[in-house]
Formats: C-alpha cells, structure tokens, sequence
C-alpha cells in the first residue's frame, strides 16, 4: 500500500503558486515539490496528485490519496471527471491537468480520502508547508496550462 498525501497553494488566486506531495510505502518516503509563477490552487491541488502518481515506480499498485481538496477528491470519487470525458470536457476548467490525471489514473488502483485541512495532520501539514514554500522560491515554473 502506498499512501499518497497532497496539498496545493496559490499566493492571489490567481498568482503564485506550488505544490507539496508525500509518498509514504513501509519504510519509504519521499517529499516532491514545485512553484509556478502564476498559477490557481485548483490547478496545484490536482498537478499534486498528477505528480504523486507519477512518481510511483510500480504499475497496478494500491495507492490511497489524502487531500484536502474537495475540488479533486469529489471530482474522482463521485465520477465527475468520467462524465466530463464524455462531454469532451465542455465547460470545464484544467483540462489539460485532468487528461494527464486520467492517464496515471489508469495505471493504478486508487482510493481517495478527503482530509480537513489545517486541521494538525502531520503529513497534511509537511504538504501545506512544502506547497507554500515552493510558491515562494527563486526559480518558479511558467503553468502553460493556465490560460485565465
């Protein structure tokens, strides 16, 4: 089992902003962050999740996904994100990160856990702590995705 916990932020929103991921699995662990000049924290909610799963070496492997952001925990575990493939993703915003997330998405079986953020989880608060630091580093990304 690998645990996968998320958390994203954005400094104005939009404005700068980052990501935190930890991966936890026995006796691994494994801390993944990145900033993004001007971005929204939809976006670096889900790009978290994208990243995590990404980083995961094995195919097929149980993976159970804690975040605080209802936007991607409800959008997967109420199948949302299913219906919008079928309507091409009319009207619907980050697009381009929910096709990614839907490519990993397939390579493995994945729970989600919506977990109250802020609220003293250790791994929850490492997240948050990783996510605003990477919004605030000297060498942020351009998010080519956001269009706005």
């Amino acid at each position: 089992m690998i645990y996968l916990y998320t958390d994203g932020a954005a400094r104005g929103n939009p404005g700068p902003g980052g990501y935190g991921v930890v991966l936890k699995s026995g006796t691994h662990y494994k801390e993944l962050s990145e900033g993004y000049r001007y971005t929204t924290n939809n976006r670096m909610e889900l790009l978290a999740v994208i990243v995590g799963l990404e980083a995961i070496k094995v195919e097929g492997a149980q993976v159970t996904v804690a975040s605080d952001s209802k936007y991607v925990v409800d959008a997967v575990s109420k199948g949302w994100v299913f219906n919008w493939v079928k309507k091409n993703f009319k009207d619907k915003k980050n697009t381009d990160l929910w096709k990614r997330y839907l490519s990993v998405h397939a390579k493995h079986s994945i729970t989600f856990q919506w977990i109250k953020g802020h609220n003293g989880h250790p791994e929850n608060e490492r997240c948050d702590e990783l996510a605003v630091e990477a919004s605030h580093g000297s060498n942020l990304l351009e998010d080519h995705g956001y269009l706005g």
